[in-house]
């Protein structure tokens, strides 16, 4: 009997190593799939702890705040068990068995693996705790009865669904699971209805988010601004390219999920954006000056007055100071609403990989009058932006009427 005592004693301090390493490997591994997963963005408040929540985000429906997923238990996720947090990722459903709002990605998350799930719970469970209560979202009636959502689960909870990867590559397969699942990439880039949930006919052509529009990242429409592997893939781990730089609500997908990704899945994600066969980028030439409409080229002034010292006098941009008009993926949108918003609000000041940076631009919202606002645009869309048609200073004032309330603009 003592000889069988010494066994057992050698065969479990043999295996508690290996348990272990399968314990960080798991962390290690939760990590990545949390950053995946963008966790960071939507439960961490601007300057506050990770994690922690408090960030507000804006709906339709009113504001609804991120929420404490550090392990601490009287205000995070310290008790729940893999199989609740499974729930919380996948059926938007809480502990206490009350629905999420769909601000949570459940209805992309639902096709998570339970593996992957676990790990990411693994990896939370290691955060520091962090001991304060984040705001609490109080919608209007009846958007304040999660009871409701009960049904909006049942008709839209999982609507996402992937489609057929038949005959096509293993980047492709990965890069689906990575932008459709975890990346969640379809939540800001796909139009909603108005019980708010995806419209599923209109999958990736675009979706607009607190008056800026996420743009569609079909194919066709990718390459038609210019895109190609190379560039997309560039972009999403250093934050910038020929296209442009990230701005916006995707500033913080960047800066909290995809400049840490490997090169593989970068790569993969592009492949699945792009398919195995891209088509090809469309190249634009300059429009001579001459050639623009009378209200582009009074714009040419007005970009000469306002833009040009930061941008360079024939919009080629200025390296570490602001990025080139020409080949610009904004400006090449149909939809002239992002390229107006951030003439009018500007953007602060960003961080990108390494060194990099870009300085603050201000906005001209109190600058420009009406018309010369207008004139503007016409001039960075026509003359680089490759769009023939010209907006009327009603068709700004339209979309400045989407504009969000001055309180939830990003600068």
């Amino acid at each position: 009997m003592k000889h069988l005592f010494s066994r057992l004693a050698l065969a479990v301090g043999l295996a508690a190593p290996v348990v272990m390493a399968h314990a960080d490997e798991q962390v290690k591994r939760g990590e990545y799939l949390a950053r995946a997963a963008d966790c960071m963005a939507c439960h961490t408040a601007p300057g506050g702890a990770p994690y922690a929540g408090g960030l507000p985000i804006v709906s339709p429906f009113g504001t609804i705040y991120g929420t404490n997923i550090t392990p601490s238990k009287e205000h995070g996720i310290g008790q729940y068990s893999d199989e609740e947090f499974f729930a919380a990722l996948t059926e938007g459903k809480r502990r206490d068995g009350s629905n999420l709002y769909p601000a949570m990605p459940y209805t992309s998350y639902h096709l998570m693996p339970r593996a992957d799930s676990d790990a990411i719970h693994a990896y939370l469970k290691t955060v520091e705790p962090i001991e304060r209560a984040a705001p609490v979202t109080s919608l209007t009636f009846p958007f304040n009865v999660r009871l409701g959502l009960t049904g909006w689960n049942m008709l839209y909870g999982k609507d996402v669904k992937l489609s057929s990867t038949k005959g096509k590559s293993e980047a492709f397969k990965r890069g689906q699971y990575m932008v459709d699942v975890l990346g969640h990439c379809g939540e800001c880039h796909t139009p909603r209805g108005l019980p708010g949930a995806m419209q599923q006919d209109k999958r990736m052509t675009g979706g607009v988010l607190n008056g800026y529009l996420a743009p569609s990242l079909l194919a066709d429409d990718l390459a038609s601004r210019g895109w190609n592997h190379h560039d997309l893939s560039s972009f999403l781990k250093h934050g910038m390219s020929a296209q442009g730089t990230m701005f916006n609500e995707m500033f913080p997908v960047f800066h909290n999920s995809t400049q840490g990704l490997t090169d593989p899945d970068l790569a993969a994600m592009a492949t699945y954006l792009l398919g195995d066969q891209p088509p090809a980028a469309k190249v634009l030439s300059e429009v001579p000056l001459e050639q623009l409409s009378a209200s582009a080229r009074r714009g040419r002034q007005e970009y000469l007055n306002v833009c040009a010292g930061c941008h360079a006098v024939e919009g080629e941009g200025k390296p570490h100071i602001a990025v080139a008009m020409r080949g610009n993926t904004t400006l090449r949108l149909d939809d002239a609403r992002n390229l107006l918003r951030v003439i009018e609000d500007g953007i602060g000041e960003q961080q990108f990989v390494g060194f990099e940076r870009m300085q603050p631009m201000l906005g001209f919202a109190d600058k420009l009058s009406p018309g010369q606002l207008t004139d503007l645009l016409n001039y960075l869309r026509q003359g680089w932006g490759g769009q023939p048609g010209e907006l009327t200073i009603g068709d700004v004032q339209k979309l400045q009427a989407d504009a969000p309330p001055t309180e939830h603009k990003v600068h």
